[in-house]
């Protein structure tokens, strides 16, 4: 006789409720990516000595639209409230694309670097999370997504974004703007 699952602590989420948090974050971290990548490519993607960064920018992008056609799914089955800033996350990508652009391909790599480095270890936390409430096929999905984002992070740090002028500054900026975006979209 199996018994029914006991209600969350005062205090802590269900289990419930800490997967429909993930999922709404993580939809607006794609739908925001995605911008970033429009803003890059709105840039890159008209000058024709810039085809090689253009063709790179294209591949993440085609990567996470398919993150977010996935977490599209995920809200519609799983019956999430997708965050009500998405518009804000929709300009603040595709300023920060436009933006990183303009001061050169370097610092459209470092933008990379430093937003996949902030994702790698929020989809790390959160697997790990799942793993132990037995969402196995969610932490899977999580985990190809992680290496598909450390992937685009690994090509922009071997395209020299480290060596982008103000890296260490642009850099911490980029990351400290993901953490934000991360903590008010949980909630809002």
């Amino acid at each position: 006789m199996s018994r029914a699952p006991r209600p969350p602590l005062p205090g802590h989420k269900s289990d419930e409720t800490r997967i429909a948090e993930m999922i709404r974050v993580d939809h607006a971290g794609e739908y925001g990516a995605v911008a970033i990548y429009e803003g890059q490519l709105a840039v890159f993607g008209k000058i024709p000595s810039k085809v090689r960064i253009a063709n790179q920018l294209r591949h993440m992008a085609e990567d996470e639209q398919a993150h977010l056609d996935a977490f599209d799914g995920f809200i519609r089955t799983r019956k999430v409230r997708p965050t009500a800033l998405m518009p804000i996350w929709k300009i603040a990508g595709r300023t920060l694309g436009v933006a990183t652009a303009l001061m050169g391909e370097k610092a459209a790599h470092a933008c990379t670097e430093a937003v996949e480095t902030v994702i790698e270890g929020h989809y790390t936390d959160q697997i790990a999370e799942l793993e132990v409430s037995g969402e196995a096929d969610l932490a899977e999905t999580f985990t190809t997504f992680r290496d598909e984002e450390v992937a685009h992070k690994n090509l922009a740090v071997d395209e020299g974004a480290k060596d982008a002028f103000g890296y260490p500054v642009l850099s911490k900026l980029i990351e400290a703007g993901c953490r934000t975006a991360i903590g008010i979209t949980t909630k809002i």
